[in-house]
């Protein structure tokens, strides 16, 4: 379960487990630029997802991958039309041949969270938590 509690101004604590982590938004909209906003959360887990399946793909298969430095860009100049476009360049480290590269390249598509942001219809229910004040 994922706790969320408001801090001041716009920051959000958000508790995961034993992790925690700020939210917030730049001081143009409003708040004061001290952790990332929901946006960069949302595109991050995309750049973990795929991180981390490349590496476990790897090290099943047994391929000479080292590390992987993920970029996500961002454009959501058309977000409100319903277009959000995430553009993601993968830096694979190690001695691999063009083959692997490109293995790679295709089990990157096929992280879950790749496939959630894709391929999944989400339904949200947002309720107000406790009796009315």
């Amino acid at each position: 379960m994922i706790r969320i509690h408001n801090r001041k101004g716009l920051q959000q604590q958000i508790e995961i487990g034993s992790h925690q982590l700020l939210g917030d938004v730049s001081t143009e909209l409003g708040g004061e630029g001290a952790g990332p906003d929901p946006h960069d959360l949302f595109d991050s887990s995309l750049g973990t997802c795929k991180a981390m399946t490349l590496l476990l793909y790897a090290r099943q298969r047994g391929l000479a991958l080292e590390g992987i430095d993920v970029h996500v860009e961002r454009d959501d100049s058309e977000e409100r039309q319903g277009n959000y476009r995430l553009i993601v360049d993968l830096a694979l480290k190690g001695p691999l041949d063009e083959t692997q590269r490109q293995q790679l390249l295709r089990v990157a598509d096929k992280c879950p969270i790749h496939k959630l942001m894709t391929t999944t219809d989400i339904q949200i229910e947002t309720r107000l938590a406790g009796a009315p004040a």
